[in-house]
Parts: C-alpha cells; structure tokens; sequence
C-alpha cells in the first residue's frame, strides 16, 4: 500500500479498529479516515453509499461489527445477525460501487463447527454445525466473507477475510452482561479485589478451551495481509497457535489483577464450544507470527482498564 493512499477503517472507534488504526500509523500511513456510529450508521445503505462514493477511499478495513460474549450473543439473537449482515452488505456493495479494489473483512473463529477437529483449518469451513449460542453471530461473518468472495468472483475486486481467535486488549468492552470472557474476567477479579471477597465467579465448567489473541498483533496481521499485492482473495486464521482452559485463564487473570481469594466455578451456566483452536500455519509460512506472550497481554489490558475506570 502507497503511504500516502486514503484508507478507511470502518469501526475505528471499536477495539478492533482503533488498533487498525494504531498499526496503520506506526507503519507510516497518514491519510486515515473514519467515522463515529453517530457520525455514520452503517445500517443505513444510503448513508454508505454516500459516504463511499464521497470519500473514494484506496483501501477498506471493515473492522465494524456488533460483537458480544455468550450472553450478549445468545439473548440478542436477532440483533447480532441483523446488524452484521447488513454492515458487511452495504459496506462491501458501497465499497465495489466506489470503486475500491482491495479491502479486508475481519469475522471471527466462531464461523467454524462447534464439534471442528482441533486446530482449525481453513477448509473446516461450513463442515458441520454451528455453536447454538452464538450462530446467528457467525452466520451473519460466514455471509460477510462470503461476499467478499463473491464479489471476488463476479467482479474481479481483491477482498481478502481475515478470522482472528478470540481477542483482548485497549479498548475493550468490560461489562459483564456484553463482553467476552477475558475482559469480563478482568473486571470480576479487579472489583474482587476491591471489595475484599474470598471468592469470585467464573462462567461454566472452567474445562472449555480457548485462544487468546492480543488485539495490537492482530492488527499487526491485518496490515501485513493488505500490504501482500499477491495475496488477492482467501481466508486466513488470526491467532497464536496455542490455547488454555477457561480455569487457567482465570487463574492468570487472578495474578495479573492481585486478586487473593479464590476461584468458583459456575456450572449452570453455558460453556459454549468445548474447544476451539486454529491453525495458523498459513499465515506462519507467509512469515507472520503473534509476538505478545497471554500473560504480557493480559497485563496491558488491566493497564488500560485502570487507565479508562481507576482504581
């Protein structure tokens, strides 16, 4: 990418985005553009419309998307898979009209089947059912990186879908009815701490096992796959290659923050998928590899959490 092309990050204000965005200038890119869900909702074709065919940008980012944890996913079933699919709709059609050749769709590792033999491959794509709890949620990213491929295919464009695991860090969303597991585990052991409690609760069995991505290195993977000429289509896995069970992260979470009680194990509520853990070897044979270690991780994200709500 030319460091003087316009680029839009759709969702620059979102964890994710705002992290595009922190790469993209640490990279040397200037000309950045972007725009508040107040400023711009991405609901309304229109509106998109508008805003593409007015701005004209080089490259897309689409980094927006409504995004919870279980709770969120699985109680606002209609929202998830409504709001989604017509952002990536009208973002990828008004992106087309504009002219815009390259851009990146980022969805997430729940599109692939609940039961998926471990790690994940690319190709395990739409090859058995779903997680029940959050499949709206990933219906909505498989059409959206679906489309990518079909305008592809129709029309000649190079969008390229970029799945990362699960993510944390500045920015995040930290309340407990909304957000994923980790930042909500964060928030649990900090407010623990304050009160005093012997004791704070964890979600499930605890046996469930999950991978953790630093959100600045997945970043980090997004710019390198737009600066890739040759890389013009395909999906490609985000993540670090290694997984931990929900108890380990919790027990990690609970030194990081200095919390001295103990962990309790909720059962009755939902696990979610047993395992899920993707391969990345596609992207470590282009030369890409995540670089911050869980823990390191999980430390700057309760920097910033202290940052943004105090002590």
């Amino acid at each position: 990418m030319n460091r003087d092309a316009k680029i839009y990050v759709a969702g620059d204000r979102g964890m994710v985005g705002s992290a595009i965005v922190r790469k993209l200038k640490e990279r040397g890119y200037s000309n950045l553009i972007g725009r508040s869900s107040e400023e711009l909702d991405l609901r309304r074709q229109i509106a998109v419309d508008e805003f593409m065919a007015f701005e004209k940008p080089d490259y897309v980012f689409m980094a927006a998307a409504k995004v919870g944890g279980i709770h969120a996913n699985n109680t606002y079933r209609a929202d998830f898979i409504y709001d989604n699919l017509i952002i990536a709709s009208n973002i990828t059609k008004a992106a087309a009209r504009a002219g815009v050749n390259r851009m990146l769709f980022l969805g997430s590792s729940c599109i692939y089947p609940r039961d998926c033999r471990q790690p994940i491959r690319e190709v395990d794509l739409l090859t058995g059912a779903l997680e029940a709890t959050n499949e709206p949620y990933a219906i909505a990213k498989i059409a959206g990186l679906k489309l990518c491929e079909s305008f592809n295919r129709q029309y000649g464009t190079s969008y390229v879908s970029a799945m990362p695991t699960n993510l944390f860090g500045p920015n995040d969303n930290y309340d407990l009815e909304n957000s994923h597991v980790l930042p909500a585990l964060i928030r649990k052991a900090h407010e623990s701490k304050l009160r005093g409690d012997r004791t704070y609760s964890v979600w499930g069995s605890g046996r469930p096992m999950r991978e953790f991505l630093y959100v600045d290195d997945m970043a980090d993977a997004c710019v390198f796959l737009m600066e890739n000429e040759q890389i013009r289509d395909g999906l490609f896995n985000i993540g670090t290659g290694r997984d931990v069970t929900i108890r380990e992260l919790a027990e990690t979470v609970k030194e990081v923050v200095g919390f001295a009680g103990q962990i309790i194990l909720d059962s009755s509520k939902p696990d979610g998928t047993p395992r899920k853990l993707l391969d990345v070897s596609k992207m470590r044979e282009m030369g890409w590899e995540a670089k911050t270690d869980l823990r390191e991780g999980i430390a700057l994200a309760y920097a910033d959490f202290l940052d943004r709500y105090g002590g």
